[in-house]
């Protein structure tokens, strides 16, 4: 008797298992697990940037502190404004230190419900949302915050002194700073729904005066400088991050193949299926020719 083979299961993986066996309760102790590490994290970092906030603080005030004349300096018109002040500078910095961990957390929450094509995925979305932020920090520390500030100084006068709150300049260089990192991510944005065939490039193209449009609204919304040439120099990244994506839309976009090739794919199944049915019948055609002989003989 042959020997019967036996084949084994495929062993399932762990993210398969995981996501197969765990229920609600399982999701939410996973959740508050990896909350929890999350805000050591953050807490850790917070204790490593507050041995260092006096260069951070330097650093965050440099642009506003270049603008102003000789001699003058921000004022506090609270007790606790100082404290406050480097209590978020803390805060920032711990969220920076320990973002790259925060992040493998999110990913071991959500890596369970992906599919593998969806995990591929996360390295590009990972890759993009970091240069979009980087891009975004560096172009409003050194560039956007400190013309804003150079614009509001030219109010100065012997009738109106301008004396800067700590609270309220770091107030606007946050919310300038948060407006454009969520403007860089425009590129991340497209890379998505282009993968997801919501948008194409060609899409975007046909759309691309509307897009400029709204880049001068937004940098007129942004500077209160009414000096047009202003404008333009905070409205051409926008423009240029919408032509990068509109590049982005083209590479990451879904290829389908065309027509030509339908039609040379079902030709070559054609002459795939002639070829075997005429080998088959050759082949029945030599065994017929073999079995007539020893026919013959056992009529005899």
């Amino acid at each position: 008797m042959a020997e019967a083979h036996y084949r084994k299961p495929p062993e399932e993986s762990d993210d398969e298992v995981t996501n197969g066996k765990m229920g609600f309760l399982e999701h939410l102790d996973e959740l508050r697990t990896r909350l929890i590490r999350s805000c050591l994290a953050i807490v850790v970092g917070m204790l490593i940037a507050f041995a260092f906030v006096d260069h951070i603080a330097n650093f965050v005030l440099a642009p506003t502190l270049r603008m102003l004349p000789a001699g003058a300096t921000l004022i506090m018109t609270r007790p606790g404004e100082g404290l406050s002040f480097y209590l978020d500078l803390a805060l920032i910095g711990g969220v920076v230190l320990a973002a790259p961990f925060v992040t493998y957390q999110v990913w071991r929450f959500i890596a369970p419900g992906l599919y593998g094509r969806e995990k591929r995925l996360m390295i590009p979305f990972i890759i993009l949302t970091t240069l979009g932020t980087l891009a975004g920090a560096l172009f409003s520390h050194y560039l956007l915050f400190p013309s804003m500030m150079a614009f509001f100084w030219t109010f100065d006068s012997p009738r109106m002194r301008l004396m800067p709150r700590v609270e309220d300049t770091f107030e606007l260089y946050k919310n300038m700073l948060i407006g454009m990192v969520a403007v860089f991510q425009i590129p991340t944005l497209v890379f998505f729904l282009a993968r997801m065939q919501l948008v194409t490039a060609r899409f975007l193209w046909r759309h691309i005066k509307y897009a400029i449009l709204i880049s001068f609204v937004a940098a007129a919304a942004l500077t209160p400088s009414a000096d047009p040439w202003n404008q333009t120099m905070f409205a051409a990244p926008m423009i240029g991050l919408y032509v990068i994506s509109i590049g982005i839309a083209w590479i990451v976009a879904p290829r389908r193949p065309s027509k030509s090739t339908n039609r040379v794919t079902s030709r070559d199944l054609k002459l795939v299926f002639a070829a075997t049915v005429i080998d088959r019948a050759r082949r029945r055609h030599d065994q017929s020719r073999g079995d007539f002989p020893r026919l013959w003989r056992s009529v005899r």
